[in-house]
């Protein structure tokens, strides 16, 4: 059995409800367990990471990005001596409340509640769902999964977030971690889906200093590889090596430099400990640029993100005006609700919503 670093979360503090003793699973491989066999998780195979969930076999989503995101940090914390099940467990959960259509779905869903003073952010969304809106034990709601996973999904941060609860708790290590494997897991699947798309080119990557240094390695390696594909996931996997070297490298002098020796002086800490050096920093900087400005923002990119938010507008505005048009269980509840919780109920049921479901949602609406 490995042992944890002294500075890693060796023990759970526990969970909202009692629970009984596992004689086959720790507490944080219960977590995990409990993520994997829950239905917020198995829509994720339906909902956007970048292109449309349906775009094609091969595309990422957000439930292939979950697990891309608990493989890469799983190996951190491991090397990083740290708690991998936590890791991997926060990792699985941190999209759970993604709604369809990425993250133009989520800033279309939060445009709608701002009208009726809500807002919407999916870090939120995620805790709910664990928390409230899974229903699988017959005493309380919720998938009763360890304080430390709740927080590290509370806690979790990454350019395109803004949790909402940033202020709550300081984070584990672990939860760190995460943060970073989201970062690493994203900005490389990014880059492969765009080049398989044809959206843009390996000369178009050739000036980043990040595929750069993996190009050279690849090469080192292999030799000239003839096979594009072959050659892209090679680099690809280059570039991942890359990101998860230095931050075991910058992260350890951190832990060193900030006299780290204790999970009680992780809390206390006010600055992250696990993240990149100055210079991969910047490299990392640059390689998102280019995806915003070559890939997010490219029309194929773009239109069926905007299309999905009209159809995330439109069945909200609908439902709120024709709650009877729901599906009969949903517009049973909905009905009865006064308008601010109708608001609130319907933010839960279009989040939860897969890309496949809302448009034939939206298809069966009155023209």
């Amino acid at each position: 059995m490995k042992v944890l670093a002294p500075y890693a979360v060796h023990k759970s503090k526990g969970r909202k409800h009692p629970d009984h003793d596992d004689q086959q699973r720790l507490p944080f491989q219960k977590d995990r367990d409990r993520i994997i066999h829950s239905r917020a998780f198995r829509r994720l195979k339906d909902k956007t990471q970048v292109f449309v969930a349906h775009h094609g076999d091969h595309v990422r989503n957000r439930l292939t990005h979950s697990l891309e995101v608990a493989q890469i940090s799983k190996g951190i914390a491991r090397s990083l001596g740290l708690n991998e099940d936590l890791a991997e467990s926060i990792a699985l959960a941190h999209d759970l409340g993604h709604p369809p259509f990425g993250h133009a779905g989520e800033f279309a869903l939060h445009e709608v509640l701002t009208e009726y003073g809500f807002e919407f952010e999916h870090n939120d969304q995620s805790v709910r769902t664990v928390e409230e809106l899974e229903k699988v034990y017959p005493n309380f709601v919720g998938l009763n999964l360890s304080i430390e996973v709740i927080e590290g999904m509370m806690k979790h941060h990454t350019s395109w977030d803004n949790p909402k609860h940033a202020g709550a708790v300081r984070p584990s290590l672990e939860a760190q971690v995460v943060n970073m494997g989201d970062e690493i897991a994203y900005q490389n699947h990014d880059v492969d889906d765009g080049l398989r798309s044809g959206i843009f080119t390996e000369e178009d990557l050739a000036e980043l200093a990040l595929w750069k240094m993996a190009a050279e390695l690849t090469e080192k390696q292999y030799g000239v590889i003839e096979d594009a594909k072959i050659r892209w996931a090679r680099t690809i996997s280059k570039m991942i090596g890359i990101m998860v070297t230095d931050i075991l490298v910058e992260t350890s002098e951190r832990l060193a430099e900030k006299k780290i020796t204790t999970l009680a002086d992780v809390y206390a800490c006010g600055e992250s400990l696990v993240g990149f050096s100055v210079e991969l920093k910047e490299a990392n900087r640059a390689l998102k640029e280019f995806l915003m400005a070559r890939f997010y923002n490219n029309p194929d990119i773009v239109a069926p993100m905007q299309k999905g938010q009209d159809i995330i507008k439109r069945l909200f505005k609908h439902y709120m005006e024709k709650p009877e048009d729901l599906p009969r269980l949903q517009a049973e509840k909905s009905q009865a609700l006064a308008e601010k919780e109708r608001v609130l109920f319907l933010r839960d049921y279009l989040a939860g919503m897969t890309d496949r479901f809302a448009e034939l949602a939206s298809e069966l609406l009155p023209n």
